[in-house]
């Protein structure tokens, strides 16, 4: 060990003596290279690792290699958020470039478990996808792939003609480019001429929100399964158009660690996984170790991360007959940092991605006849798994909110699972499913690990230990009606139907109308309302239920059902804009109702004094230090993709400066709101005077520590106090603790539907989505605590037995009024990840409804 440390030092020395300028034989193996293809170097201006490369620096190195290799095609297969390209090299021998279309087919045809029995791999390429920096500030990867590509254009000698004879290389040296442009412009802009080591320098401490996430600040390595995202979209769809053998996921972690490839803790790995997947996966990692050994590089495997959550790139693949594998490379956040390794150079970050990027290459070529097998054998095995499972399949039914079911719905095609329309309707546990309104998702189909854990709940775990969440099934993200099937379901096996076209929003028109109704059951009403609004259009809300005549007939609507009388609005822009209600119908996907009389045939009638004009709710969001830009990410892609609604950011630098009259509602996402601690008068003030605050999570508890809001933890008074009767381990205390904190699992709350919290729901119970231990006493109002976990609150995903106890009864959702303000809790994310569908309805509840609440 001491002569592999000395060697480690050795090497990052002979880095810095050459002032970070090294040659690509310190990244590549010493062969000949084609002289007519470009180097690095001589299209950059600067040598690899002596500059962060920036997105179109990369992006045109790569194009000038295509132009230039007859080994490679660029393919571009998406656009993200900020408009760049997301492209990857096919790389691949000439004659394999002219089969690229067959070579497809065949992998197509070796997940079809009933072709592939007659397929012959004896002569198959291998396909190896190979993608790197999807956390933009970790860019050791999107570098180390620029001489990668390189050395897949140039090299020359009999290994590599092997190499591309019987592999096809899939080469995307960034998934994330946004926030790896992002974090190039940070640790450019201040790397000085003579290099910085100390860590605290600004160079290695990124501003907030940082760059490891994408445009919205979201985790793009979370979202391989929920699809929020165009990056992921993209990527999903270049994935199953090519089926690869091998996906590698190249990360990086905390500086003074020192470099990680899986396989990781096995009792962490995804029971749907095959364990042959976990054995290949230890196959390949001896020829990391190898080429790690060359260069006397640190390393380990085994002792960290898992294989559980579906969603993240090195854990997708495992559903699929592909072998994901995660790498993680200690950072130097820079240029040239201190660790307690020694001085961490950039280029020496790039070396070790380089090297097992390399090493993975040659494992493809060594073990393809193997990995191929398996990919066949993992889908024959699903079949038999299929047939073996209790359950059938799952029925999923459109309840009238057709937009949130879509969105749903359309995710399934995209991860190539078949759906079919039933032929009979049924009844499930009181509920009918119809051929007209209903579908049904077998087991028994090619995909069937992943339609498992799209669908299933857990809630028994081998470990009490997860990297990300344990739970994240998305039937009840979506608040969707569906029932798991274990007898036969009539459907039409001839044929899949695909995705799902925008509900057409329709308005059902009379002559001359008296309103315009429009059913707050519909996932996109609120931007209805907010747009409006904005026109100065008069709207009014109803709190109480009724029934009315419509073209259509006599029509039921609910509480917070939108009314726009016609008569009130004749000052309004709105009025003076003929087809407005039928572009915003149309733009929004709902259905407006136009009625001809304000008397309604049951219920309260349009001028009824329950029924409230609402108002701007004149919104802003509170960013910044002490704020988690994960959660205010969310707040913000919600706002500007689906609501369409310009919410300011207000810095928490910025507060004790802003002028807060010009707000009536304020966002607080998760976050310690330390910086704001000195501004707890001046938001007092404000709430006082008639402010609306929305606090999320941790946000709550800052709010309780400056006596703005008063509640009371729960405590499990039913645990006994134990003496101790024996020594705890120490090195089982990360481990204890991290079982007791609840990473992410599915709970239950009960809702009041008779709350304007809870407009437009028609169920009286909603599944959210619990990360962290927060569990609040309900508030002594009587009316505060519309939200509380029900009485059995575990839907799916770890929680620790304490927990368990301190959950049922707690406050999920509260109010608490403050002056002629009013603070409204939501101790839960309704906006994770952003496709938690069934909790935006509460959140646009809060934003246009919650200064309403008496």
């Amino acid at each position: 060990m001491k002569s592999l440390l000395t060697c480690f030092i050795l090497t990052m020395s002979l880095s810095l003596l050459q002032g970070q300028k090294v040659g690509l034989d310190y990244y590549l193996p010493d062969i000949e290279y084609d002289q007519s293809i470009p180097t690095p170097s001589s299209f950059l201006g600067y040598d690899l690792g002596e500059w962060h490369v920036t997105h179109d620096q990369l992006y045109y190195y790569m194009r000038a290699l295509a132009e230039a290799s007859d080994r490679i095609t660029m393919v571009e297969y998406a656009r993200s958020h900020e408009n760049r390209p997301l492209i990857h090299l096919v790389v691949t021998s000439p004659e394999n470039h002219s089969n690229l279309d067959q070579i497809k087919e065949e992998h197509r045809k070796l997940t079809n478990t009933s072709l592939s029995p007659g397929i012959e791999i004896a002569d198959m390429p291998l396909v190896l996808y190979q993608g790197t920096t999807i956390h933009g500030n970790e860019p050791s990867g999107c570098n180390g792939a620029l001489a990668v590509a390189y050395y897949l254009a140039a090299g020359q000698g009999q290994y590599i003609d092997d190499l591309l004879d019987n592999v096809v290389i899939l080469l995307d040296p960034v998934f994330n480019p946004d926030g790896m442009n992002r974090f190039a412009s940070w640790t450019n802009t201040h790397k000085g001429e003579t290099l910085i080591s100390d860590p605290i320098s600004r160079e290695y401490n990124e501003a907030w929100p940082r760059a490891r996430t994408n445009h919205y600040w979201f985790d793009l390595n979370r979202d391989w399964l929920l699809l929020t995202h165009p990056e992921s979209q993209g990527r999903i769809k270049a994935f199953h158009d090519w089926k690869p053998d091998i996906l590698t996921d190249h990360h990086e972690m905390g500086s003074n660690s020192t470099f990680f490839f899986q396989p990781g803790i096995p009792s962490r790995t995804n029971p749907n996984t095959p364990q042959l997947n976990q054995d290949l996966t230890g196959e390949i990692a001896k020829f990391h170790a190898a080429a790690l050994d060359e260069i006397g590089s640190l390393y380990y495997s085994r002792e960290s991360f898992d294989d559980f959550y579906y969603g993240k790139g090195s854990t997708y693949p495992d559903a699929h007959g592909c072998i994901g594998i995660l790498f993680e490379q200690a950072s130097s956040r820079g240029h040239y940092q201190e660790t307690v390794n020694g001085i961490l150079t950039f280029p020496f970050t790039i070396r070790n991605q380089v090297a097992t990027m390399l090493s993975t290459q040659k494992a493809a070529l060594n073990l393809r006849e193997e990995i191929l097998e398996y990919k066949r054998q993992s889908f024959l095995g699903a079949r038999e798994l299929a047939r073996r499972n209790p359950i059938k399949g799952y029925l999923i039914k459109d309840d009238g909110d057709h937009e949130r079911f879509n969105r749903f719905y359309n995710k399934l095609p995209q991860h190539q699972i078949n759906i079919y329309r039933l032929t009979e309707s049924i009844t499930v546990d009181g509920e009918q499913y119809t051929p007209d309104d209903s579908y049904y998702v077998p087991l028994g189909q090619d995909q069937y690990r992943l339609v498992k854990t799209i669908f299933e709940t857990v809630t028994t775990f081998q470990d009490s230990l997860f990297y990300d969440v344990s739970a994240w099934t998305l039937p009840l993200a979506a608040n969707i009606t569906y029932a798991p099937m274990k007898q036969n379901v009539s459907y039409d096996t001839d044929a899949t139907v695909g995705a799902r076209s925008h509900h057409t929003g329709q308005v059902y028109g009379v002559d001359d109308p008296y309103a315009y109704l429009i059913d707050w059951n519909q996932y996109l009403a609120p931007a209805v309302l907010y747009e409006l609004l904005q026109m100065e259009a008069i709207v009014k809300q109803s709190n109480e239920p009724f029934t009315i005549e419509t073209s259509e007939g006599n029509r039921a609507f609910g509480r917070g059902t939108l009314i726009v009388p016609v008569g009130n609005n004749q000052s309004s822009s709105f009025i003076d804009c003929p087809n407005c209600i039928q572009e915003m119908a149309a733009k929004h996907h709902v259905d407006i109702y136009e009625i001809r009389s304000g008397q309604s045939v049951s219920g309260v009638d349009i001028g009824s004094r329950s029924i409230k004009a609402l108002e701007d709710p004149k919104a802003v969001m509170i960013v910044g230090d002490g704020v988690s830009s994960y959660d205010a990410g969310e707040v913000w892609h919600h706002f500007d993709r689906v609501l369409k609604m310009p919410v300011p950011h207000l810095s928490t630098r910025e507060f004790s400066r802003a002028d807060l009259s010009k707000y009536r509602t304020m966002i607080l996402p998760e976050g310690s709101y330390s910086a704001l601690t000195s501004q707890a008068d001046k938001l007092k003030t404000w709430i006082r005077n008639g402010g609306t605050i929305i606090a999320c999570k941790g946000a709550i508890n800052w709010l309780k520590n400056n006596e703005i809001l008063s509640l009371d933890m729960v405590l499990n008074e039913d645990k006994e106090e134990s003496e101790s009767k024996y020594i705890p381990a120490y090195a089982s205390g990360d481990e204890e603790r991290g079982a007791r904190f609840t990473g992410g699992m599915i709970a239950m709350i009960d809702i009041d539907l008779t709350h304007p919290l809870f407009y437009g729901y028609k169920r009286s119970q909603l599944p959210v989505f619990k990360r962290g231990n927060n569990y609040f006493e309900p508030l002594p109002g009587k009316y505060s605590t519309p939200g509380r976990y029900s009485e059995d609150p575990a839907l799916s995903g770890y929680l620790h037995v304490d927990n368990q106890a301190k959950m049922p009864g707690a406050a999920a959702v509260f109010t608490s009024p403050y002056g002629r303000g009013q603070i409204i809790g939501l101790v839960d994310n309704p906006l994770f990840r952003g496709y938690w569908y069934g909790g935006h309805r509460l959140f646009a509840n809060a934003v246009f409804f919650g200064s309403t609440i008496d």
